[in-house]
């Protein structure tokens, strides 16, 4: 499975939307429903699969599903 596609399937576990449905222009908050709690789960999930470590301050500035995996690939 592709990186794109494992980020997709934990980012449905976190919403109410199936991983093959998940674009990269929807937001964590507005469409997918991610509570801030939920978010900060989600990030940590996303540090122990990809075994990245992810700065706040970059953190900050994801809002799309495109903008996580941007990041992720410069990690």
């Amino acid at each position: 499975m592709d990186k794109a596609a494992e980020f997709k399937k934990i980012v449905a576990q976190y919403s109410n939307v199936k991983a093959e449905d998940i674009t990269d222009d929807m937001r964590f908050r507005e469409d997918l429903g991610l509570s801030s709690l939920d978010f900060m789960s989600f990030l940590g999930e996303l540090e122990d699969t990809f075994d990245v470590e992810l700065e706040q301050e970059q953190v900050m500035h994801v809002l799309t599903i495109g903008d996580a995996l941007k990041m992720l690939e410069e990690e």
